[in-house]
């Protein structure tokens, strides 16, 4: 991972591939957990939250001479707020600029609204889409699996399907191998050793705030975020945080903060364990909160994730 996005390296052989794949579908649907198993490593943030990813997400992966870049993208659902609507604009502009478009249907889900408005759209942009029904393992009656599969192609607009366990890695690797195919020929885009362009800050501050919505889920609103202030590289090889969680109001601050500052020192040493793991050296973390009321619709927070205020 590099702190700023890689440049095309220079790859001049006739035998690469490389494309871009959005991966599209509902709040909840797994799309992020397919992603860093794809990518082997964590790149999207997970947790119980519907709508927890924000922002595009681009993870990187290597199947022979391809090279396939996954965009994960905001779950699609009917906006309201304007960090919602942003989201979604930011979804729709993933798939727009991808070579292939994956919809991932959450198998237990089945066809629900925010699908139904997914391929609605899809429709009227004329595109095609591959079918991946995810969480296929949780379903016991396989012919429920059939049905569902048959009606969501009697739409007309998907060429394939594939059932998946995001969670697992079943059948993810038939899928990689499928969308190496499909790959137009081309030079790598990224160097192929990297898994995501994901900016390090970014990506530190998104850890972080996985760790809060597991830690917190119902206790905490979804209005919460995190921005990593400074990042300080250390003589030793280590590296040293300053993240400031903001919320919107005072009482939120209270629960994150726990008693005594138990709760906070909590999320701390869990973000801690996650980031030393991916950064693969020591992290000095240390953690703020501050009451930033409205900061949905301040364009300056949503600029850091590349969210459009206008949306």
């Amino acid at each position: 991972m590099n702190e700023v996005p890689a440049s095309s390296p220079e790859q001049t052989n006739d035998q690469h591939r490389c494309g871009f794949v959005a991966l599209v579908g509902a709040p909840n649907a797994g799309k992020s957990t397919l992603l860093n198993k794809l990518v082997g490593t964590k790149v999207s943030i997970v947790s119980p939250k519907v709508q927890t990813t924000r922002a595009r997400v681009r993870g990187i992966v290597m199947a022979d001479d391809a090279q396939i870049v996954f965009i994960d993208t905001p779950g699609i659902f009917e906006p309201k707020r304007r960090l919602d609507r942003a989201m979604v604009k930011a979804a729709w502009g993933g798939a727009n600029d991808a070579d292939l478009i994956v919809v991932v249907v959450d198998a237990l889900q089945g066809i629900n609204a925010d699908v139904k408005l997914i391929i609605a759209n899809l429709k009227k942009q004329e595109r095609k889409a591959i079918l991946l029904l995810n969480k296929v393992d949780k379903v016991q009656d396989k012919e429920k699996l059939l049905h569902l599969s048959g009606e969501l192609f009697d739409e007309g607009i998907f060429t394939d399907v594939f059932m998946i366990s995001a969670r697992k890695g079943a059948g993810t690797q038939d899928f990689v191998d499928f969308l190496a195919d499909k790959m137009p020929a081309g030079p790598w885009m990224f160097p192929e050793d990297d898994v995501s362009d994901m900016p390090l800050r970014l990506l530190a501050a998104e850890i972080t705030r996985e760790k809060l919505y597991y830690q917190l889920q119902q206790e905490l609103p979804y209005s919460a975020t995190v921005e990593t202030e400074l990042w300080e590289e250390r003589k030793d090889g280590s590296v040293k945080l300053e993240q400031t969680i903001f919320v919107e109001r005072e009482g939120q601050k209270a629960i994150i903060l726990g008693k005594s500052g138990k709760r906070i020192k909590m999320l701390g040493t869990d973000a801690r364990r996650d980031l030393e793991a991916i950064f693969e050296r020591r992290v000095h973390l240390y953690l703020f909160v501050k009451v930033r009321e409205n900061w949905g619709d301040d364009p300056n927070r949503l600029a850091i994730w590349g969210l459009d205020h206008n949306a």
